[in-house]
């Protein structure tokens, strides 16, 4: 009975610091910089600075890359579900598996082990979606840079261009928050492998992917340059 109490203490943890952390990423990144709202900055520039090219290849280019850097882990995605959707057709198998292995929790029954599978195959669902949204989002972008007023064409004011630049800016940057939260579910996923040990690790390993992703997206040194840069500018 306790080892299930904890284990559940382990679950709901484990979903408190992932909505907990994406909720305070999204408040501090208001108030404060952060990597999305730095490059936010800079893809607002972009897009002004796209409106004044008359070859814009290099700028189609970018957005290519960006969706197949997305598109790379969609797939990935789908790998892992279907490797483990296979599992959960062989789950005594695995246990049985599993538990011949060192330190890990012989204590384990097959349903703690499916329910664990069942948990992790959720997040990765989870990232499929998010990171399909990701793409499709990326693809409108290339439709706003194919439909971009050209760069001397009188008839557009200087005001149009603004909010034009403005509005393919964001339409960018819901696409990388979208690709940002899809890749926070495979840092989470990450932490849910030490629970095949134990429990407490598992917490210890939710508690750190936090931490990490704080400090890379609140600390790190590329976020410093980014910030040097737009204060200099």
């Amino acid at each position: 009975m306790s080892n299930n109490l904890l284990n559940l203490a382990a679950v709901i943890w484990f979903f408190a610091l992932w909505i907990g952390y994406a909720s305070f990423a999204r408040h501090r990144a208001r108030i404060s910089y952060s990597l999305s709202s730095v490059l936010q900055i800079y893809r607002k520039r972009w897009m002004q600075a796209m409106l004044r090219r008359e070859n814009r290849i290099g700028d189609t280019a970018l957005i290519a890359g960006l969706e197949r850097q997305t598109t790379f882990l969609a797939s990935t995605s789908i790998f892992v579900i279907a490797g483990l959707i296979t599992i959960m057709a062989s789950v005594d198998q695995v246990h049985v598996t599993l538990t011949a292995l060192p330190f890990v929790n012989t204590e384990m029954t097959p349903r703690q082990l499916q329910f664990k599978i069942l948990l992790l195959l959720a997040i990765y669902v989870y990232a499929f979606f998010t990171l399909t949204w990701a793409v499709r989002q990326y693809g409108f972008s290339s439709i706003l840079l194919g439909a971009a007023p050209l760069h001397d064409d009188a008839e557009v004011t200087q005001e149009e261009r603004g909010r034009y630049a403005s509005s393919a800016a964001k339409v960018i940057d819901q696409a990388g928050h979208s690709y940002n939260y899809g890749l926070r579910a495979y840092y989470f996923s990450l932490s849910l492998l030490p629970w095949l040990f134990n429990a407490w690790l598992f917490i210890l390993a939710t508690t750190l992917v936090v931490i990490v992703l704080y400090r890379r997206e609140f600390h790190s040194r590329p976020l410093q340059t980014l910030v040097s840069e737009v204060k200099a500018s």
